[in-house]
This record gives structure tokens, sequence and C-alpha cells, in this order.
């Protein structure tokens, strides 16, 4: 069974930044699945999903709009299970994430942005026309697919409760699609309400702005390309019910702070990784944490993927896994 070998991952006790922070800081290190990102759960729920449904037959292509990660884990388990699988990203995604889904066989399209299905060259909106033009296609739909938050809610949010003994006090991720977040975060919650779930979105994004008034903001403007992260419409697996708040960091300090990172423990986190930590740094002053805190924050892949976007020349630290070993389910 491919789902055997998708989650459980290790959730780590960060001294330095518990140090730093006067609390207890662990990190859920997701860069321990097969295809070295969180974004294995939810690929593989919406995949079994299609398959139990009917809606795709054997030797089928699975589509998706992805930044990389998603698209890679949807092309590992369809390859699996004897499928194709074709991706289409936008022209902001990593040569790494490019390189690492050529390797695992997609088919890649790369798309001008990753607007949302409004804009005719997104990515969402070439994926959809696609799947609906070509037979024995299935869209996967990660922005409004249900199975994005239920593979959070029944796998990621349980695995944290039980790993800190129900002892969690703050949940911290980046948004992208929203499932993570409001999948873990709902099964947290539901747990013990006076959690704290918390969110990182880039510079301009609007979901901070829809989290607190709960429409859209008047006006739009570019936000801060940090891979994976940040959006200019609400996608469907975005649950505002379960979040508490939601930070704002820029790419520069997200840069810099991930330099610092590596500097001071030789870990080179992702590109979201990163913001959540900026997210740490930035509003220290205004976040409350106490002594007693447990507090997790989610990594959902690894710096290998964004070398050269996020990490200065002088960084050359290989990934802590072989991700063609982990290509091997």
């Amino acid at each position: 069974m491919i789902s055997k070998f998708i989650g459980n991952t290790p959730l780590r006790r960060c001294d330095a930044l518990s140090t730093r922070y006067h609390t207890n800081i662990f990190i859920k290190e997701e860069f321990h699945n097969p295809g070295m990102s969180a974004k294995d759960r939810p690929a593989l729920f919406m995949i079994k999903d299609a398959i139990a449904k009917n809606k795709i037959k054997p030797g089928g292509i699975f589509v998706e709009a992805s930044s990389g990660n998603t698209g890679l884990g949807i092309t590992l388990i369809a390859k699996k299970l004897g499928y194709c699988a074709k991706i289409f990203v936008s022209q902001s995604c990593s040569q790494e994430k490019i390189d690492l889904l050529t390797k695992a066989g997609a088919y890649i399209e790369i798309c001008e942005n990753s607007n949302g299905l409004h804009d005719f060259n997104s990515t969402q909106f070439r994926a959809q026309s696609f799947a609906s033009d070509h037979p024995n296609a299935y869209f996967t739909n990660q922005y409004y697919n249900s199975q994005n938050i239920r593979a959070h809610y029944k796998t990621t949010g349980p695995e944290i409760w039980e790993q800190t003994e129900g002892n969690i006090t703050h949940f911290i991720a980046g948004i992208g699609t929203g499932g993570t977040i409001s999948g873990t975060g709902r099964f947290l919650k539901e747990q013990h309400s006076k959690i704290k779930v918390w969110g990182v979105e880039p510079r301009g994004s609007i979901l901070s702005h829809f989290l607190q008034h709960r429409t859209l903001p008047d006006q739009t403007v570019a936000f801060d390309q940090i891979e994976g992260i940040g959006r200019n419409f609400i996608p469907g697996s975005f649950d505002a019910a379960y979040i508490d708040h939601i930070f704002q960091v820029d790419y520069q300090e997200t840069k810099h702070i991930a330099n610092e990172y590596y500097t001071q423990t030789g870990f080179t986190a992702g590109f979201s990784s990163a913001a959540v930590l900026a997210s740490l740094e930035r509003y220290r002053d205004r976040i409350p944490l106490t002594k007693t805190d447990i507090v997790v924050l989610f990594f959902p892949d690894h710096g290998s993927r964004y070398m050269s976007k996020l990490y200065n020349e002088r960084v050359h630290h290989p990934s802590p896994l072989q991700t063609s070993d982990h290509f091997n389910f």
C-alpha cells in the first residue's frame, strides 16, 4: 500500500529556535514523505478519491495546477498506480522543482501565472481546459478539492496531536491552497478550542484581509513571490473558520532568515518554511508566547528545492534525504 509510506513524519524540537524565542518550538518535518513534501498527503487522497468514484479509467492522465510539490506527489503516485500526470506550473516555479517533475516522468507545461480559474493564462485555467478537452483525463484541482482539506484533517492534525501528547498550544503554517492549515487547524481546534492556529502569507496576498473582513479587498496588488504561498483569490480549500490570524512577510526578510537559520543550524529550510520563521521574527513582540507553550511550525518541504532562489551562493548544503531514494515507495 502506497499510503503506508506517506505521513507519520517526525516532529523535532528545535533548540535554537526554542532558545531564541524563549518557548518550546517543534518542527513538523514533511520532507520525510516520499516526494519530500507535505503535498504527498492531498495528492494521495485526491487520486484515491478519483479512482474510487470512477472519475478516471486505468491508464488515464491526472492533471494538476501546482507550484511543484503537489504536482510531484501526483506524478509519483499516479505512476505507481499505472496512470500518467500532466502538471501545469507557473513561470515562477523553481528550476529545481521542474527538474524533479521531469525526472519523475511528468508532462510539464509552463504558464504565465497561477491567478485562478478566471485568468486564461493561469495554471488553473489551462489545467482545467486540458482535462476537459482530453478523454480519460482528470483535473484533481487542489484549490477546490475537498480531499485537500480532508487529507490534513485525517492525517496531519492527528499526528501532531499525538506527537505533542495533546499539549500543542500553537500551530503556524504558510497558506497556499489553504488545505494544510484548514484541515490541520480544524482537527486541532476540535481537540482544544484554545489552540492558536496562525497562517503566514506574502506581503500583498489577500487571505489576511479576507480572514478579517470576510470580503475581498477593493484593490489587489502583486504579492511578494514566496513560492508555494499567497493568493489573489480565495481557494475553496481555504476555510477561515479555524484560523485565528494570518501574518504577512516579505521576500527579503524570508530570504534573510533562511540564510541566518542555515548559518546557525546547518539546515536549509524551504521557501514557505522560511516564511514561517520570518513571521516569528517580525512579530516576536506581538506574539505572546510563554515558556510552557508548545509551538509547532509546519515545514512542508526542504530548501534543496529553492537553492537558486532563496540561498546565497556560499550555501551548498545537500538535502538530508536522497530524493531519488524517496521516489521508491
